[in-house]
C-alpha cells in the first residue's frame, strides 16, 4: 500500500498543505522545529487515530483553531482508498471512503504504518508502559477484534478501579458489584492476553532471523511475555479466564486496601533476551538498538504476512541514531518494496543509493515543497 496525497488543515504548525508523494522513498528535509515530524505524525495519526508523540489530542490542533483535519488518498491492492480524520475539542470523526465510522476500532487497520523514531529505541530500555503501548498499537492494526476487546477492557478496568476506591474509602461496603466487575474483567483480559501471545509468536518468528542477520550470526533474540497471572501461551481461553479468577480472588483484600486493580494486561511486560541475557539489564547500547531495529523490521514482515501487502514505513529522525552498518541493513531491507518516509536535517552523511534516488521535500515554518 502507499499514500499518494496528504492534505492537512490546521494541523500543528500547518494552516493548509497538500502534498503528493511517490511510491518509493520520500525524504523530508528541514531544520529542527520547522514541521518535519508533524508531517510524519499526521500520516501516523491518519493511520492509527492517535499520535505517537502525545496523548493530548488538542496538541494536534493549530493554535487558536477549533479542529484539525487530515485527509489521505491511498492505493491498496484492493484499489483506491480515501481516509479522513477530524480532531476537535469534542473528539474525533473518522471517514473511510466518505463514510463516517461509528467506532474508531472499525477505522484502524484501513491504512497500516510502522513508525520508527528515536523514542522507539526505548522499546527495550524504557518502562513497561512503552512495550504495552507497542503491543496494543501493532496488534490493533491487524486485528479489529483486539481493538474492540482492549477498549472494553479499559472501560471495565476504569469502573472496577472506581469501585475499589469506594471500597477503600468505605463509601460502599457491598463487594457483590466488585465480583461482577471481576468476572467481566477476567473474561475480556483473557481475550486480550490470548491475542498478545498469538502476535508475539508471529513476531518472534520474524524477529529472530532478522536479528541473527543484523548481528552477523552472533546473536539470538528471544521475546518473552511477562504476565501478571500464572498462564502460558499454550493454554486455551477458558484456562486463562480461570487463572484470572484465581488471581483476583487471591489478591482481593490487597486490591481493596490499595484501591486499584493489581493484575491484568495493563500490568504485563515484555522481556527481550539476546543470547539468553536480558537486553534491558545486561545488553550493550548496540545490542539494545539492534533489538529495537529487529523488532521494527519484523513488524513490517508480520503485517505483510497478515494482510498481504506491505505497510508504510515512517523513519522519523532515526537514521542519524544508527551506525552505518545498521543504516545500510535497514535501507537494504526496505529497498523497492516499502513506501518509506524519512525525516532528517540533512542526508550528507548517509551514503546509500536508496536515498540518492528518493523524492525530496523541504520544510520551513509549516510550509512544505518538493525540491
Amino acid at each position: 500500500m502507499h499514500i499518494n496525497e496528504l492534505q492537512l488543515k490546521n494541523y500543528r504548525n500547518y494552516e493548509k498543505a497538500t502534498i503528493s508523494f511517490e511510491n518509493k522513498v520520500n525524504v523530508i528535509l528541514g531544520e529542527n522545529a520547522q514541521g518535519k515530524t508533524n508531517v510524519m505524525e499526521a500520516i501516523y495519526v491518519l493511520s492509527m487515530a492517535k499520535s505517537h508523540r502525545t496523548s493530548k489530542d488538542k496538541e494536534l490542533i493549530k493554535w487558536d483553531c477549533d479542529f484539525a483535519k487530515i485527509q489521505g488518498e491511498l492505493t491498496r491492492n484492493s484499489g483506491p482508498l480515501s481516509l479522513e480524520l477530524i480532531v476537535s475539542t469534542k473528539g474525533k470523526k473518522a471517514k473511510y471512503n466518505g463514510l463516517e465510522q461509528k467506532r474508531l476500532s472499525q477505522y484502524i487497520g484501513a491504512m497500516n504504518t510502522v513508525m520508527f523514531a528515536p523514542e522507539d529505541l526505548n522499546l527495550v530500555k524504557g518502562n513497561p508502559q512503552v512495550r504495552r503501548r507497542f503491543l496494543d498499537m501493532e496488534i490493533g492494526q491487524v486485528s479489529p477484534v483486539y481493538m474492540h476487546d482492549l477498549a472494553r477492557y479499559q472501560k471495565i478496568l476504569h469502573q472496577r478501579n472506581q469501585y475499589l476506591k469506594q471500597l477503600q474509602t468505605r463509601k460502599v461496603t457491598d463487594q457483590s458489584l466488585l465480583d461482577v466487575y471481576t468476572t467481566q474483567l477476567s473474561e475480556v483480559a483473557a481475550s486480550v492476553l490470548k491475542k498478545r501471545y498469538e502476535f508475539l509468536q508471529l513476531l518472534q518468528g520474524w524477529a529472530e532471523p532478522i536479528h541473527h542477520g543484523i548481528s552477523r550470526g552472533l546473536e539470538t533474540l528471544k521475546i518473552q511475555y511477562k504476565s501478571s497471572v500464572d498462564v502460558s501461551a499454550e493454554q486455551d481461553l477458558s484456562k486463562m479466564i480461570q487463572a484470572y479468577y484465581e488471581k483476583f480472588d487471591k489478591i482481593k483484600m490487597r486490591e481493596i486496601d490499595r484501591g486499584i486493580t493489581l493484575a491484568g494486561p495493563h500490568r504485563d511486560d515484555l522481556i527481550f533476551y539476546v543470547n539468553d541475557k536480558d537486553v534491558q539489564t545486561f545488553g550493550s547500547q548496540g545490542q539494545q538498538r539492534t533489538t529495537a531495529l529487529s523488532i521494527k523490521l519484523a513488524e513490517i514482515e508480520l503485517i505483510h504476512g497478515e494482510i498481504g501487502e506491505y505497510p508504510i514505513l515512517l523513519l522519523d529522525d532515526v537514521l542519524s541514531e544508527l551506525d552505518d552498518y545498521r543504516q545500510s541493513h535497514l535501507l537494504n531491507t526496505i529497498q523497492g518494496k516499502v513506501q518509506t518516509f524519512v525525516t532528517t536535517t540533512n542526508i550528507d552523511g548517509i551514503h546509500h543509493e536508496t536515498l540518492q534516488k528518493a523524492t525530496t521535500f523541504h520544510v520551513k515554518a509549516g510550509e512544505i515543497e518538493k525540491v
